[in-house]
């Protein structure tokens, strides 16, 4: 256990440097909403990190390693487009200004602090299944995958798709001018009003069921990974915090809630 706990400690001092450079590259652009595209690309980096510190070269760990990189890569890469064709996203500059106001801080320190070094403790934390995983992986004996395995792994390809479908899904009726104001209830978007939240909770916990083949005690020591990435998803900064403002710009979205599920994709009710 000293060894994973050094190597969790070496990890998380190298994502705490990434997360300073990036801070600086925004103090230099004056913006801070690529640290989006970072959250999935840094779960990325600290599972090859780890792969390269322990050498696993069982199944587990590729299996692992290479679902982390699909849904980090594919997201990181969707984000960055994002970011690049829209600007600076309006609710972390909300967040800056609010804080700037009540803290009377200066920009650098308000993003360093409310953005930054508040992003790399919830990273490294969503990101321990892989990290403990591919770990665990290296001491196993037997590297084959039990059923428990193959459940998780399909369970995150569906994610990873899910939430792929959604975002194009998504990106295609934004870019139709026609739409502008209007809610998107087609696709996947009928069956729940986050299918990429969706997606992304269902990858992470199919990762964990990964981890958990490997035994009882890897599975327990990061669990907390999925479940705090649900709760961040659902109740925190994701759905809730989405939906409020949706409120407020789209007249239909109150009629688009009541009969869309939340989270979980479901047929939607029969309008009344």
């Amino acid at each position: 256990m000293s060894d994973a706990l050094l190597l969790l400690a070496i990890n998380f001092g190298g994502l705490l440097a990434m997360i300073l450079l990036l801070w600086g590259i925004a103090t230099l652009i004056r913006d801070v909403s690529f640290i989006d595209a970072f959250w999935a690309f840094g779960m990325v980096l600290l599972a090859w990190g780890t792969w390269w510190q322990v050498g696993a070269d069982g199944a587990h760990a590729k299996l692992l390693l290479g679902l982390t990189t699909l849904w980090g890569l594919r997201l990181a890469i969707h984000l960055t487009i994002r970011w690049a064709s829209h600007g600076e996203d309006p609710r972390y500059k909300k967040i800056l200004a609010l804080s700037m106001e009540k803290r009377k801080w200066s920009w650098a320190q308000t993003a360093l602090v409310m953005v930054f070094l508040t992003q790399a403790p919830l990273l490294f934390v969503t990101c321990l299944p892989a990290q403990i995983g591919i770990w665990a992986s290296a001491g196993v004996p037997d590297g084959s995958v039990g059923a428990p395995g193959w459940i998780g792994a399909v369970a995150a390809l569906v994610g990873i798709a899910f939430e792929s479908i959604g975002d194009a899904q998504l990106d295609a009726f934004r870019k139709n001018p026609a739409n502008k104001g209007k809610v998107l209830d087609t696709g996947l978007w009928r069956y729940t009003r986050h299918p990429n939240y969706f997606g992304d909770a269902l990858t992470w916990w199919g990762i964990w069921l990964v981890v958990a083949d490997l035994g009882w005690a890897p599975a327990l020591a990061s669990i907390v990974g999925p479940i705090f990435l649900t709760f961040t998803l659902t109740r925190w900064s994701g759905k809730a915090l989405l939906e409020k403002g949706l409120r407020k710009t789209r007249p239909d979205y109150a009629d688009y809630v009541k009969r869309t599920s939340g989270f979980l994709p479901w047929p939607p009710k029969t309008k009344v």
